[in-house]
């Protein structure tokens, strides 16, 4: 698997995932929990938190979908945070993971390594044998 280094805009994605989640974290019913900002190929930043409940979305979902509804459909990297976390920094939970494979396999997910150590890796090496759409 290819694994690429961070670089400022990344460090940038994440104080900018981590501001959102400082601005909107709710630890009393666990509704707003988890950051994310998303890099698109134009250049913008787009940011969101989990809206938690009986069928809630994570914030990796919330975040694509302000991109996508602002015009975005090309995507560079994403990140997902929690302030006790590693680094800072949450991997996608299954669910992301599918929703990123299916709509940017190439986009690049920034996590910790086995090693603790900030990494960027690509969506579709995150999922293997992952569910693909039937074309008829």
């Amino acid at each position: 698997m290819e694994k690429f280094p961070l670089n400022d805009i990344d460090k940038t994605l994440i104080e900018v995932a981590l501001a959102v989640l400082q601005e909107n974290f709710d630890d009393g019913v666990y509704r707003h929990t988890v950051g994310a900002a998303v890099l698109c190929g134009s250049g913008k930043i787009y940011q969101g938190v989990n809206c938690d409940g009986i069928h809630g979305a994570c914030a990796e979902y919330i975040t694509m979908g302000a991109a996508i509804s602002a015009g975005e459909r090309d995507f560079d990297t994403i990140v997902a945070v929690h302030e006790k976390a590693l680094n800072g920094v949450i991997p996608p939970c299954g669910n992301c993971r599918q929703m990123l494979y299916e709509y940017c396999p190439e986009i690049k997910v920034i996590l910790n390594d086995e090693d603790g150590k900030l990494i960027k890796v690509r969506a579709r090496n995150l999922l293997p044998f992952a569910w693909q759409p039937v074309v008829c």
